[in-house]
């Protein structure tokens, strides 16, 4: 991000003070701050046709104090029920929270203070995805389990390399950082497009990237996120571990951060063709990810180390995943670099069309630092496991047993009970953080009593009763 849209952005965040004592949350306060943003944008950039006459920015900013939030309310219930398609999806059911005139008011004037020029030749779309960003990583807005960090999402990308035509889905997407990125990877690999057919140009934008997303005001940021990046594809409101997720079809390349928990109320997905119930979430969306791949297609999948021990219903659906496909490549993350403190994350990376023959993992956590505020984690963290992906997506370029570098037959991993909690020490946990670190000490707490409230949540299932 640019130091000008960095800039913006904070200025467009110091709106948000003007709110926090009129009990908004942050966000309701991205949400709204969402709303206006898009009356605004569409009238710099030209694009005001898409809205209704008579409820537009200038519209709305001519209106008087008092008369102000009546007709800006009137203006959201109308922009759900008409307008360009793209517009009735992001306001349908549209809803300000703000109860003050005044701090409309004020939030409208904020919004014309902005450099308007400087915000449109540094992009919109990346004005919009540093306020994602912002909002995330305040630890009070709650929103860090939306949005992974944007180094791990550039590297997952840059390794998995999407290519023009590939259907490229987002089970669980929040609000769009993966798709967001492999677009703008393929624009840098592919000078734009400029050399496709106008036929395949349109089928980039409009439907190449797929997306579900549970939360409704989540599903709107993730619209408005994909439109500011001259994205539409095709967005469903829905549960992918319902048939909703059945129903997205194949796809080429997944990329997803699920959720982390247990699905609320216990039992396991409602789908039929997921064979393992489970109330892990992450066991039902891998299910789906490695089902849902087309032949020849490959996933990068964020999941944390309970997915890689949890027994019952995880051990068969990791002898399935290696069965369906050639998990190739295990990263261990460090702690630290999501928003929720305690969680431990790793990337799987796999392919379908193979069995596994071995696993290649990179242990980024061993005897290393714990990142957080203090000690930002950045792509440069990630340089020497990219170097040693190598150039092939489906991790079939030459490696060697070397530095942060361990490599595990089938047979190996399949005498230690498919578990694949795996890392430099061959064949051990991979969790030797300092024991003198409280961050690491406390990490390491919360994530041995998520795996036993998982365990326990699995054999209930299983036995058929509630948690």
């Amino acid at each position: 991000m640019s130091t000008v849209t960095r800039d913006l952005v904070q200025k467009l965040w110091n709106l948000c003070n003007v709110l926090r004592d009129a009990g908004i949350t942050y966000q309701q306060y991205v949400t709204e701050l969402s709303f206006l943003l898009f009356l605004k944008m569409a009238k710099e950039t030209g694009q005001e046709q898409q809205l209704p006459a008579g409820r537009r920015w200038d519209e709305l900013r001519g209106q008087r104090e008092h008369e102000g939030l009546g007709f800006y309310r009137g203006l959201l219930r109308d922009l759900g029920t008409s307008g360009s398609a793209p517009v009735r999806a992001i306001f349908h059911g549209a809803a300000t929270a703000l109860k003050d005139p005044r701090h409309l008011r004020i939030l409208i004037e904020g919004l014309d203070r902005l450099d308007w020029f400087e915000a449109r030749r540094e992009g919109l779309g990346d004005l919009y995805e540093g306020l994602l960003a912002k909002n995330a990583g305040e630890l009070k807005s709650g929103a860090g389990q939306y949005f992974t960090p944007r180094p791990l999402i550039d590297c997952m990308v840059a390794c998995l390399q999407p290519r023009p035509g590939e259907v490229i889905q987002d089970p669980a997407a929040g609000t769009g950082g993966f798709l967001v990125a492999a677009h703008r990877w393929m624009c840098g690999q592919y000078a734009g497009f400029a050399g496709l057919e106008p036929a395949a140009r349109a089928f980039q934008r409009q439907g190449a990237m797929v997306a579900m997303e549970l939360v409704e005001d989540v599903q709107r940021l993730l619209r408005m996120n994909l439109l500011l990046h001259d994205l539409e594809g095709r967005v469903v409101l829905g549960d992918a571990l319902s048939s909703a997720g059945a129903a997205l079809g194949p796809a080429d390349l997944i990329l997803t951060n699920p959720p982390f928990g247990s699905k609320k109320g216990g039992g396991g997905p409602s789908r039929a063709d997921l064979e393992f119930p489970s109330g892990n979430k992450q066991l039902g969306f891998l299910q789906h990810i490695y089902r849902g791949l087309a032949p020849g297609g490959r996933a990068g999948v964020v999941v944390p180390d309970n997915v890689l021990f949890e027994e019952h219903s995880g051990r068969q659906v990791r002898a399935e995943l290696m069965d369906r496909c050639d998990l190739h490549t295990l990263l261990r993350l460090p702690t630290g670099i999501f928003y929720a403190q305690g969680v431990k994350t790793n990337v799987l990376f796999f392919a379908r069309g193979e069995r596994t023959r071995a696993v290649w993992v990179y242990d980024l956590r061993s005897d290393m630092p714990v990142f957080g505020k203090r000690r930002p984690f950045t792509r440069e963290a990630l340089a020497e496991f990219e170097a040693g992906y190598g150039a092939d997506p489906r991790g079939r370029s030459e490696r060697r047993v070397q530095g942060r570098w361990s490599r595990f037959s089938r047979a190996e991993i399949r005498e230690r009970g498919d578990n694949l909690d795996i890392g430099l020490e061959h064949g051990h946990p991979a969790d030797r953080e300092s024991p003198g670190d409280p961050e690491a000490l406390t990490a390491g707490v919360l994530e041995l009593l998520r795996a036993v409230t998982a365990e326990i949540e699995a054999l209930q299932a299983e036995l058929g009763g509630e948690p």
